[in-house]
């Protein structure tokens, strides 16, 4: 089933919201640092209430660390981004997938959208909106990929 990878989150409630749903439909999350709080932060255990046991979690220090275990494991990088060339609906998943969405504050790496093999974005109708929530955009992200999937 694809993966969800957020890089260098900032805010933990969205990342503990995101484990939250990884728990629920069985997702394995992969933190990228450097993040913006401590894996241990009050605010994030308590977004992602008791799930955080239920959760595959796969911490990378950095991107080379990610980037490698990626190579190993073999699938497409999928970036997520307002700039995205793809409408996410409108493109075909497949289950070994690696959904990335980047900080709440910078979105994803320049170089790594370019290394993506796609590029998506979730439309939002109202221009001065600059981007969804990170927690929602993970969400409708994976969960288009699972409806697509059959699962």
């Amino acid at each position: 089933m694809p993966q969800l990878v957020l890089v260098h989150p900032q805010i933990p409630p969205n990342t503990g919201n995101i484990a939250r749903t990884c728990a629920a439909t069985e997702t394995e999350l992969h933190l990228v640092g450097p993040l913006g709080f401590e894996i241990s932060d009050r605010t994030l255990k308590r977004a992602g209430l008791d799930y955080w046991p239920n959760v595959k979690l796969t911490l990378h220090p950095d991107l080379e660390h990610f980037l490698n275990e990626h190579k190993q494991r073999g699938g497409r990088l999928l970036g997520y981004s307002v700039r995205g060339q793809h409408i996410y609906t409108e493109y075909s998943y497949h289950t070994d997938d690696w959904l990335l969405f980047g900080s709440e504050t910078q979105g994803l790496p320049l170089k790594l959208l370019q290394d993506c093999d796609a590029t998506l974005t979730i439309p939002i109708s109202k221009k001065h909106v600059r981007s969804l929530n990170l927690s929602v955009s993970a969400a409708v992200g994976l969960f288009e990929a699972r409806r697509q999937l059959g699962v």
